[in-house]
Order: C-alpha cells, then sequence, then structure tokens
C-alpha cells in the first residue's frame, strides 16, 4: 500500500515539497524545443535511468499475502483520527476513511531515496514545453479501473478539474495554477499552467488522484458517500462498519503491479485500518493481535508499556529506526485571529512559559530534542547573522520588520530546568506589561480590560501531562489557561473553521519546499477555512518570501530564501515550539519481512514490507 501508510507518504504523493523541472537526458528533443522524458527532477538529474528494473529500497521478489492490520493515525484533507463516515476523502464534508488513497493511481510517483523526483506510473512519458507552462502527459494504454475500462486522457483532465472547482479547499489552493487540463484523445493530456506559476506546480499535478468520469457522472462530488469511488490503485474496498473499521483487498488483476515504480511493494493481500477513540484501547487490541503493526508516538508509553507476554517472549518486535526524511514542526499553534494573541510580545511571553528542559527529562524520558526552526536539520534552518544573500532578500521589507530578524534567529532560550525558571518568567511578565497589559490581583487584562484567557483544543488526552505544567507557568503570569478535549469530528470542524485559541500540529518535513508553504503560511490562506494556516499568519513580508521561495531556480536559491523565511517567521513567534526525533518507534507481531535497506528519505516501513507465512505460523497467527 505504497504512497498511503508510508509515513510522510501524503506529501510524496501529492508533490508538496518537490521542486521545478530541471529536465534529465531527454526520450526526444521535439522540434519546437520541447522535451520529453520519463520522469522529473529538480535542480539536477534524475538519478534514475529510463530502464530501472525497481527503486533499490524494495525486494522485487516480496510475495504477496496475508494482513497488515493496524490503527488510524495521521490525517489529510477531511479525514479524522477516529472514526469516517464517507469514503470521498478529496471533499469537505463528513470524516473520510482511511487508506482510500491507495484505491487511485496518480500520474506519477516518488523515488524515495530523491528528495524531489518522480517517475511515471499512470504517465508513461510527458513532454515539456520550452516555457515550461504546457505538459503533455503519454497514459500507458494499460492502464484500466477496476471495472476493466481504460483510465484515458478525459478521465485525467475532470479529475484535476473537479478537485480545484470543488474539491477540499487543501487540494483546491494547491492546483490553482493550473490553468486547463484538456485531453487531446484518449492518450495525451494537456495540462497548461498560468505564466506566474511556481517552480513545483507540475509536481502537485503529477501527485493528484485520478477518477473515473465516467463513475462520477450524476454523482455530486462536494456530498459525503459510502460507495467507493472507482479507481486504478492496488487496493479495492473489500468491506467495512462505519466509524469501526475499513477493510482493503488487493487487486491480483491490478495493471501496474509489475512496473518499475511498483515493484517490491502492496505486498499485503488485505490491508486493514481499525478505528479507536482512546489510545490505551488501541494499544490493548495491539496487544491481544487485533492490530500487528504499530508506530508508537508518545514517549512515556514507549519507555514503560513495551514489557507485556508477547514481546518478553519475542512474538512482537521493538524497534527503533533512523528516519532520513527532513523533521516535523511540531508545536503549539497561536491562533493569531484572536484578539488575545494579536501581539508578537504576548505570543513571546507565552512561549517562554513552557519549560521544555523539564518537560523533556520528567515526562518525554529525555528522547527528544527541542525544535526552534521551521526548517530543522537542513540547509534551509537560519544560523547566526543573516549573511548577504539573505539581507538582499530581506532589506526591502526593513521597515516592516523587527530589528530581531536582522541579528541571530529568535532562538527559546533554555530554562534551568526547575519547571518554572524565574527568570524566563520574569522576562515574559515584563514582555506582557510592554504590550499593554496590566495585572488586576491573580489576573492579567488584556489592554481593553479583558482577561487574557487560553484554551487548548485537542482531540486526545495524551498531550495533558506536558499541556498542564506549561497552563501551571502561564497561571503565574495571570494568564487563565485550561485543556479541552473533543472528538475528533468536532475537532476537525472547530480547526477548520479557525474555531480555537491554540491547536497542536506536527507538520511534515521537506528537503524542497515549495507550494505547501503557501498553503501554511501566506495570507490567502489565512482567509481560506480548511487550510493548514493555523496560526493566521498574514504577512505581506512572508507572502513575499514564499513566493521567491516557490519561483528559486536554483538549490542555493531556495536554501537561501527559506533561511529569510525561518528568521520572519521565528520573530513573529507565531507558534510554542515543541520538540522533534529523528527516529520512529515501531512494534510488530513478528510475521513481517523487509527489504536489507531502509529508503534514504524514510523508514519503509510498513509499505514496502511482505508478509513471511512461516514466520507468521510460527507465532500462531
Amino acid at each position: 500500500m505504497a504512497g498511503v501508510i508510508t509515513r510522510r507518504a501524503a506529501l510524496k504523493a501529492a508533490g508538496a515539497g518537490a521542486l521545478a523541472t530541471v529536465l534529465p537526458r531527454p526520450l526526444a528533443a521535439l522540434a519546437d524545443d520541447s522535451v520529453e522524458t520519463w520522469g522529473l527532477s529538480s535542480f539536477g538529474d534524475l538519478a534514475l535511468p529510463a530502464d530501472f528494473p525497481h527503486f533499490s529500497y524494495v525486494n522485487p521478489q516480496a510475495p504477496t499475502g496475508g494482513l497488515l492490520s493496524l490503527q488510524t493515525t495521521g490525517t489529510s484533507g477531511n479525514q479524522t483520527f477516529d472514526t469516517f463516515d464517507t469514503l470521498n476523502i478529496y471533499s469537505w464534508k463528513g470524516n473520510g476513511a482511511a487508506g482510500m488513497g491507495a484505491t487511485f493511481d496518480t500520474l506519477m510517483t516518488a523515488n524515495g531515496d530523491e528528495p524531489d523526483s518522480v517517475y511515471g506510473l499512470l504517465a508513461q512519458s510527458v513532454r515539456v514545453s520550452g516555457d515550461k507552462l504546457d505538459y503533455r502527459f503519454r497514459l500507458r494504454p494499460e492502464a484500466k479501473f477496476f471495472d476493466g475500462s481504460r483510465v484515458t486522457a478525459a478521465d485525467v483532465a475532470f479529475s484535476l478539474t473537479i478537485l480545484k472547482d470543488k474539491g477540499h479547499p487543501i487540494y483546491a489552493q494547491l492546483l490553482r495554477e493550473v490553468e486547463s487540463a484538456a485531453p487531446e484523445g484518449d492518450d495525451v493530456v494537456h495540462v497548461r499552467f498560468v505564466k506566474d506559476r511556481s517552480r513545483d506546480a507540475h509536481l502537485i499535478v503529477v501527485g493528484m488522484p485520478i477518477f473515473s468520469a465516467a463513475w462520477w457522472k450524476g454523482r455530486d462530488f462536494t456530498a459525503a458517500t459510502l460507495d467507493a469511488p472507482l479507481g486504478s490503485g492496488p487496493y479495492l474496498v473489500k468491506t467495512f462498519e462505519q466509524g469501526r473499521f475499513i477493510e482493503y483487498q488487493r487487486r491480483p488483476d491490478y495493471w501496474g503491479a509489475k512496473l518499475p515504480v511498483n515493484l517490491g511493494q502492496n505486498n499485503f493481500d488485505r490491508v486493514r485500518f481499525e478505528y479507536y477513540r482512546e489510545r490505551q484501547v488501541a494499544f490493548e487490541a495491539f496487544k491481544g493481535g487485533a492490530i500487528n503493526y504499530h508506530e508508537e508516538y508518545t514517549s512515556r508509553f514507549w519507555a514503560t508499556s513495551y514489557d507485556f507476554p508477547a514481546v518478553k517472549d519475542g512474538r512482537v518486535k521493538k524497534e527503533t529506526l533512523h528516519d532520513g526524511a527532513p523533521s516535523r514542526t511540531q508545536g503549539w499553534y497561536l491562533n493569531t485571529r484572536r484578539e488575545q494573541f494579536k501581539d508578537p510580545r504576548v505570543r513571546e511571553a507565552i512561549g517562554l512559559a513552557f519549560d521544555f528542559t523539564w518537560t523533556n527529562k520528567n515526562i518525554m524520558y529525555s528522547a527528544y530534542k527541542r525544535v526552534v526552526s521551521f526548517f530543522p536539520n537542513t540547509p534551509m534552518e537560519a544560523k547566526g547573522l543573516p549573511g548577504a544573500d539573505e539581507r538582499k532578500l530581506l532589506d526591502p521589507f526593513r521597515d516592516r520588520l523587527p530589528a530581531s530578524v536582522f541579528g541571530e534567529p529568535y532562538t527559546p532560550p533554555e530554562s534551568d530546568g526547575s519547571g518554572f525558571d524565574r527568570a524566563l518568567l520574569k522576562q515574559a511578565y515584563e514582555l506582557l506589561i510592554a504590550a499593554g497589559c496590566q495585572r488586576d490581583g491573580n489576573v492579567l487584562k488584556l489592554p481593553g480590560g479583558k482577561p487574557l484567557t487560553i484554551e487548548f483544543l485537542d482531540f486526545s488526552s495524551a498531550l495533558q501531562p506536558h499541556t498542564l505544567p506549561f497552563i501551571q507557568n502561564l497561571g503565574r503570569l495571570g494568564i487563565q489557561a485550561n485543556i479541552r478535549v473533543v472528538d475528533a469530528t468536532q475537532y476537525k470542524a472547530r480547526t477548520d473553521a479557525f474555531d480555537f485559541d491554540v491547536v497542536t500540529a506536527a507538520n511534515g518535513g521537506s528537503s524542497t519546499p515549495g507550494s505547501e508553504l503557501k498553503v501554511a503560511f501566506t495570507s490567502e490562506a489565512a482567509a481560506r477555512q480548511g487550510s493548514r494556516n493555523l496560526a493566521g499568519v498574514s504577512d505581506p513580508v512572508v507572502d513575499a518570501l514564499v513566493e521567491t521561495i516557490a519561483d528559486a531556480k536554483s538549490r542555493e536559491a531556495l536554501n537561501t530564501a527559506c533561511r529569510a523565511l525561518d528568521r520572519v517567521l521565528r520573530a513573529g513567534h507565531y507558534w510554542v515550539p515543541m520538540w522533534y526525533r529523528d527516529t520512529a518507534w515501531i512494534a510488530y507481531w513478528d510475521a513481517f519481512a523487509r527489504p536489507e535497506r531502509q529508503p534514504k528519505l524514510g523508514v519503509g516501513a510498513p509499505g514496502t514490507w511482505w508478509w513471511d507465512a512461516e514466520k507468521a505460523k510460527a507465532i500462531g497467527l
């Protein structure tokens, strides 16, 4: 089920973070200065030739069979963690089912060893005009939907158009630079971009799901539905119980099974996603074997809960895998649409009340490092004073930027580890007073006289041990704060409508960011409900820098622009940065086998694994 259950696959599959075309060795140079190629890359040649046999991190002879069962974790679009009521995961309405992406194919797909290269899936080649505004994708004639009908250029054009016009706001915004998509016969679809297109606009397109236009005829794409849409992907919906589980069946007749981009993947005959409202209930299901693969995200559970009999006798394995993908940027995002968060000094003061050092040692078993940047552990992270290349980008906005942007980038100061560092709390209080707040007894009031209150909105109680000490420190400043836990459906509705004070978000990192930054940080996204701009960042300087990043013509230019953006965002104090690790904690019943190595930019689990029938029999599965 590659591209769906592999970690960060949504980022790769949607093209988010991929960059502009630097055309590789062409299949053909055409008279009209266009070039035809088998793949697209950024800032250099493709690593793989046209006749590559398979990706290097898979086992092309992997057997098929068995069951992969796992708990729902990651979400995108209209999906939630604890329930589903629609099989259309690409509209805004309803709560989408996990795993539905595996029922669809895309024009191209990413190589887990390269940060920004894609190779043909539905498309066997693409012809690109010299000005890079016109892309003509030639489809594989053997590509077929589940019902045996051929995937045609009309289906591709329909899919891109309806996602742009009626899809979830995230997809609609990502596709806004598509001027048109039109078939040229059954085999070729012509995608034209607007003249000021972003560098990675075409790589967004090649990662979008392709639907059957005939199936959707007479149906409302914006509505929730429990009819499985017709797709051409490696899996079919086998059975489901709304809100409890959904199970997929591997297609033995899948048209693309032998393609180089698919060999060694999609190895499980059945893939089942289980829904649980409580983390502990899900973990008990794993201990009992109802779930056979589990990724852990909570350090306390990782350190203390994996001592049950199946671990001790070896039937369950516990591993820490290195994750070579860029680290995620996890933090508490402050909704600057709310009055109490308008002043950056107030936001900075709130951040000073969080004692990461104490939290990491006493709650997280010292398993994490502090996030300080929006581009952590990459050449895009701002460090030291801005160089001449960064100043060139920042100087035109000097009168709009705080002076701190031109110094060392803001980094949360390290506390004394006591849990309530008096010096930092004093600094926070001074910032609040400078912002016009006043203390009235035990209550801190905003300049207008209203108490400064904060509600931390969440769909799980997992972060309460981390948040409560934070709230206690806020209370010492006179800030009244509380945690509100709601079900995942209500959480999604409130975050889509930006109806919250503070929420936690963990955004996947990218080696080559581009259009996804427009969804996360621009003024347009701040005004679009359902976008990822949770903090409500609406700053013309940020907008301009994001455009510079999207238009960067080289890796060096990209890194420079990202460092400049990093400085501006960090100086804005839009979040309270949390923590990260460059590993994945996994546990699984010992019924699996895997390739010799992981992809360079991920862990590969469980998307490249397969069922080992002998091992499964040995442990009674």
